[in-house]
């Protein structure tokens, strides 16, 4: 199961790609789509999020920044 990391409430766009970038923040990037290349990255919110090693950070339902435990041996 995942748990929230921090609440940041990012509404989303469509035709978008979500992630936490290096610096701990939500950043987003236009996907390609039918032989167009995508978009640069683009920061959205900061949310200083310091990662650990040993989990995947995402952007949940909600819009928030969760992690899971990354099955990894």
């Amino acid at each position: 199961m995942a748990q929230k990391v921090a609440k940041v409430g990012v509404k989303r766009a469509e035709g978008y790609l979500y992630f936490i970038d290096k610096g701990g923040d939500v950043s987003r990037a236009k996907m390609a789509r039918g032989g167009k290349k995508g978009g640069k990255p683009e920061k959205v919110t900061k949310a200083g999020v310091k990662k650990e090693k040993g989990y995947l950070y995402f952007l949940d339902k909600q819009g928030d920044v969760a992690r899971a435990k990354m099955a990894r041996r």
